[in-house]
């Protein structure tokens, strides 16, 4: 099984999005695990220049908060792996304008593209699975001079930093490995520095309920 496949898979099992949020709002934006909770698309805000022109996010699944933005006047394109959360992004937000949905691998798709974004951003998504080394020179390409990369997903384990690897399914025939990159606020903001990147904030939200897991949330600026 390919990882393509199993975020196919994935999309299949996964809980069918919510129609409207708590003040019945059809789109709306959310860094964090937890419903209604943390801040909005405004962490995308380029300082002197309001909200981007161009945003591109990197494993938009179904398609929300991308779908938001374009509903602000951002030029928006939603990337995915999953050729089954692509179609359902489509299905649901087809009509929108300013959208526009792309089925492909992040780095692919970074490496071919001839655009240009004000904000590149992810939501639990490629920020998280591709090794940093490889996208964040890719992304740094792509953002105009002043734009932000934001992204956000769970933090790290203490004491286990870096590519982090599971077999997943039930281990017959070829299991697909599963593999997330994991680092502190601190490791994050030195990585981003060191690829081009400055006003690193890097945080880690707490959770709405005490106990839960928080939320790590990043933000950065190409130079």
């Amino acid at each position: 099984m390919t990882t393509a496949q199993f975020w196919g898979d994935y999309a299949q099992t996964k809980p069918s999005p919510r129609e409207t949020n708590a003040a019945g709002e059809r789109t709306w934006f959310n860094w964090t695990q937890y419903p209604e909770h943390g801040p909005d698309e405004e962490i995308l805000r380029r300082q002197g220049f309001g909200m981007p022109g161009r945003a591109l996010e990197l494993g938009c699944g179904t398609g929300r908060n991308i779908a938001h933005l374009a509903t602000r006047g951002v030029t928006s394109v939603g990337l995915d792996l999953s050729d089954a959360q692509i179609s359902h992004a489509r299905a649901r937000w087809g009509d929108a304008d300013r959208l526009h949905f792309v089925h492909e691998e992040a780095t692919e798709f970074l490496r071919k593209t001839e655009d240009r974004f004000d904000a590149v951003f992810s939501v639990f998504g490629g920020l998280w699975f591709t090794d940093p080394a490889t996208l964040l020179p890719l992304v740094h390409a792509r953002l105009d001079p002043g734009g932000v990369l934001a992204f956000s997903h769970a933090p790290a384990i203490e004491g286990c930093y870096g590519p982090q690897g599971a077999y997943k399914g039930d281990f017959a025939g070829d299991p697909p490995i599963l593999r997330r990159w994991a680092y502190t606020p601190q490791m994050w903001t030195g990585i981003l520095l060191n690829y081009g990147f400055m006003d690193v904030s890097a945080v880690i939200l707490s959770a709405p309920r005490a106990g839960d897991l928080g939320t790590l949330l990043v933000r950065a600026v190409r130079i």
